[in-house]
């Protein structure tokens, strides 16, 4: 049986393609404060804030494409003969469009709207606003962005522990180890899986890696897949 890989990739990535991150700047995300837009307290307090917020990220997201990194995991997907499982931390569709199937949003999506009455999961591309209305229920105004903010729980916890119980490498790309439970998924692979963390500078958990690959992911990631893929 092919060993299997499971991949995390964070705000790095993303980065190289224009897409802003949680830690720009003095701990600022495009000069709001995180506990103003990125928890459900924010969004019980001022929802039209965080509408707006999240409404101007997804026209941003408009303007920009994958780059080589994200190219180069779909190109390991395609090729490799074992399971690929891409567990993102970032809640662009950059994976996506560059054509991850294998993929868990753990942070959520951006392009997506959840309804807090039904808890139906919709696409939401445009703006969203106090006034939206569900496409599923019909309810106005209990519509939020799908996305996992500070004090809530990711997404397909079980599924991704499960995977790095049983994978045979470990690749962190572009993370920055703040962020939990991702900062710990390199403590709970198995003893003989091979832990490889590559990014622009260590993590604060880099130290708990096999390995450690630094430089730009553009030409980390690339170089990575076709060693993995020549020593198939």
């Amino acid at each position: 049986m092919a060993a299997s890989i499971v991949l995390l990739t964070g705000a790095g990535i993303s980065a190289e393609s224009g897409v802003r991150t949680f830690r720009d700047g003095d701990g600022l995300w495009e000069q709001h404060r995180l506990e103003d837009v990125a928890t459900p307290e924010a969004f019980r307090r001022d929802p039209a804030l965080v509408h707006r917020f999240y409404s101007e990220r997804r026209r941003a997201l408009a303007e920009v494409v994958p780059n080589a990194a994200h190219q180069a995991l779909v190109r390991l997907e395609q090729a490799w003969p074992g399971e690929v499982l891409l567990v993102t931390q970032n809640v662009d569709d950059l994976h996506d469009r560059a054509g991850s199937r294998s993929l868990i949003h753990m942070h959520g999506e951006l392009l997506k709207g959840r309804c807090t009455a039904c808890g139906a999961v919709f696409a939401w591309p445009g703006a969203m606003g106090c006034d939206s209305q569900c496409p599923a229920c019909g309810g106005v105004g209990r519509v939020r962005p799908h996305i996992v903010w500070f004090h809530e729980l990711p997404m397909a916890m079980d599924r991704i522990y499960d995977a790095l119980e049983r994978c045979s490498l470990f690749a962190a790309i572009g993370t920055s180890g703040h962020v939990y439970p991702a900062a710990g998924f390199v403590e709970a692979v198995g003893p003989d899986t091979r832990t490889v963390e590559l990014n622009l500078a260590p993590s604060l958990v880099a130290s708990a890696f096999h390995e450690l690959r630094t430089g730009r992911a553009t030409d980390l990631v690339p170089a990575f897949v076709d060693e993995l893929l020549a020593g198939l």
